[in-house]
């Protein structure tokens, strides 16, 4: 009866036979999710992953574009999702399935512009160091489907249901999930001109990016998605994935194992190195002083600014700008820090694990120097011969990094079954 029962509501939600795009790390689970819960008959559509395959209902194409940088076929994805939407019905509803990289693998570069010359905007305005608002500005301005772009293009309604990996500046912010598609964006072309055409950027910019900016500024290109358009009434957004309910699975299962959890609610956020350091302190001291073994779960994304040459990811960094201030424990403690969508970085693993011991076996094997490995980005090379990364292989979603931190005492180990 539950599962009738859910069946009709999602049924009613979305009407007879929608149109279907899902695009992002978790594009096939959520299809999948969609199917098992429901009888819905798709009529069309579109799905891309960074996988090159998975199974679709008939009617939809799955199409494996680039990630973390947009490739051929995330513009074809792009392109096969406008003419998608724009193939609805006026009284069917385009469901889009949206999860964490669907930015990179959903691309249509608005005309007059190469993908090429979008994405070297986009490092340009990287190394020129310009907040990430102001990058996803830009970034909305130069495409056909980011914006809110993709909802104009529909004829009827538009559900959008999103499984989210943004933890700030705004959490969970439906206009930075795969760069807002299906939502209202309030910046203009006015705006993305004056980021990209600072007098620091505009000489490095591509002459055909600021081609694109002074025509929109000047009213000659539509403008993305704005309050007051009747796509905008027409387009609904629910949340329904993020980080918390990662760090509320992982609190479940540590409290079956008999560990004391405190949860961390704020992300962790900055710089690996340095949120390594800072979140072993911060963990150990919110532990409490209980009699038994302590979990301690946070979530969040750090960033990490590449100076050397190494192989690693955040994770794998904050794991090992840890190392020091475990080492100094007296009682036992294990951190792991991992992807959710089993990636870190351009790595085979998800993350890395760090104890209380890792100093010491690091030094018997003669590893070198921990700075040498975090000035050189290497924390890959530095846990792989102590066979403590974190090897899971992609998960098929990504709502961010989990931490977990295990400390116990002198009498009380924690449990590891």
């Amino acid at each position: 009866m539950q599962v009738a029962l859910a069946d009709s509501a999602v049924r009613s939600a979305i009407g007879a036979a929608p149109t279907l795009i899902a695009a992002g790390k978790a594009a096939a689970g959520m299809i999948d999710g969609l199917l098992i819960s429901t009888t819905v008959q798709v009529a069309r559509g579109v799905a891309v992953g960074p996988d090159r395959g998975a199974a679709v209902p008939a009617g939809m194409s799955w199409l494996q574009g680039g990630h973390p940088l947009p490739d051929a076929g995330s513009v074809e994805a792009g392109r096969a999702a406008l003419r998608c939407a724009a193939q609805s019905e006026p009284s069917s509803c385009v469901l889009v399935l949206l999860s964490g990289g669907a930015s990179a693998l959903l691309a249509a570069p608005v005309d007059g512009l190469t993908l090429e010359e979008k994405i070297d905007a986009t490092r340009i305005l990287l190394s020129a160091g310009v907040p990430i608002h102001e990058l996803n500005c830009v970034r909305k301005h130069l495409s056909d489907v980011k914006g809110g772009r993709l909802a104009l293009s529909a004829r009827g309604r538009v559900l959008t249901l999103a499984i989210s990996d943004v933890v700030g500046p705004v959490e969970d912010d439906p206009a930075v999930i795969g760069s807002g598609p299906t939502v209202l964006d309030r910046t203009t072309y006015r705006q993305a001109l004056s980021i990209a055409g600072a007098p620091a950027i505009r000489r490095r910019m591509p002459a055909s990016v600021l081609d694109v900016m002074e025509r929109g500024a000047a009213g000659e290109v539509p403008e993305t998605l704005k309050p007051g358009h009747p796509a905008a009434a027409r387009s609904t957004f629910r949340l329904i994935g993020s980080r918390r309910q990662a760090m509320a699975g992982a609190a479940s299962e540590a409290r079956r194992l008999g560990y004391t959890v405190t949860l961390i609610e704020a992300p962790v956020t900055g710089e690996a190195r340095v949120a390594g350091a800072e979140h072993v302190t911060r963990g150990l001291t919110l532990r409490g002083r209980p009699s038994g073994p302590v979990c301690v779960v946070s979530s969040g994304e750090t960033t990490v600014t590449v100076e050397g040459n190494g192989r690693g990811g955040r994770n794998q960094e904050l794991a090992l700008a840890a190392a020091a201030s475990l080492d100094r424990q007296a009682a036992p403690v294990v951190l792991a820090s991992v992807g959710t969508d089993g990636v870190d970085g351009p790595t085979d693993a998800a993350g890395a694990l760090v104890d209380s011991t890792t100093l010491a076996r690091a030094r018997a094997l003669h590893l070198g120097g921990l700075h040498d490995y975090l000035d050189n980005n290497d924390a890959y090379r530095f846990f792989d011969p102590l066979g403590d990364l974190i090897r899971t292989g992609p998960s098929g979603t990504n709502v961010g990094d989990l931490q977990i931190l295990l400390a116990g005492n002198t009498t009380t180990p924690p449990r590891h079954d």
